[in-house]
């Protein structure tokens, strides 16, 4: 089934994925939508993205092992025979310092980051290339740019968001022949739901952060979409 555009969007059950889903549904649009293991929160963007006229397929799996990502886009090339744009979101933080942060943690990270999306990039690549105009986001962190004494460190997403960034930018320059864009956004913190309030502890009580730095993502009926979203990125 052809469709105008299809995008794959992996951790779409919630949060950033989830807002990234509803904003791009609508009629025309293919839907390749994944997550790591929520299985009714998928189920709840499908059902949602649906509605609002978007034609949706899903899967559910580690999407930093191998076949996962072989499924992802052979799915796509099943369902829909073409596959316009990847939205990679799946990933979680990791809370922890530097010094004392084992080494599975920050291979665990790459992997889930770096590695992930360079999988999902090699086997995409040929439909990416046969669209004419592909585009790849990958979700990225502040965490690799600011370094802030109010919150507990998060080392291992800061170290693999930074490497993550830099991959984003090699990959941008050797697919820029086959005209598919490669950028990464670097999201502040994220009000999940209708929680107003921060975690206490992920705070220093001796400051407070300030509001300016975060942003509300539209993770429940009502919320308005995110503050930092970019359609055309995609």
């Amino acid at each position: 089934m052809s469709r105008e555009r299809v995008h794959l969007i992996t951790g779409a059950a919630s949060g950033i994925g989830r807002a990234t889903a509803l904003r791009l549904a609508g009629p025309g649009v293919g839907l390749v939508l994944h997550t790591g293991s929520n299985e009714a929160g998928l189920a709840a963007v499908a059902a949602a993205a649906g509605a609002a006229g978007a034609v949706v397929a899903t899967l559910m799996g580690d999407i930093a092992e191998a076949a996962m990502a072989e499924r992802a886009v052979a799915l796509a090339d099943e369902r829909f025979g073409r596959l316009d744009a990847i939205a990679a979101v799946a990933g979680h933080a990791r809370k922890g310092g530097i010094m004392d942060l084992a080494e599975a943690e920050l291979r665990g990270a790459v992997e889930d980051s770096v590695v992930a999306l360079l999988r999902l990039a090699r086997l995409a690549r040929p439909l990416l290339k046969a669209g004419g105009s592909g585009r790849i986001v990958a979700t990225s962190s502040f965490t690799a740019h600011a370094l802030r004494t109010d919150m507990q460190p998060f080392a291992a997403t800061a170290a693999s968001r930074a490497a993550l960034e830099t991959t984003v930018r090699l990959m941008a320059q050797e697919l820029a022949p086959d005209a598919i864009t490669v950028n990464a956004v670097a999201p502040g913190l994220i009000r999940v739901g209708r929680r107003r309030s921060r975690p206490p502890s992920l705070f220093s009580p001796r400051r407070k952060p300030p509001t300016s730095r975060a942003r509300r993502c539209m993770s429940m009926a009502g919320w308005s979409e995110p503050q930092t979203g970019r359609r055309d990125l995609l």
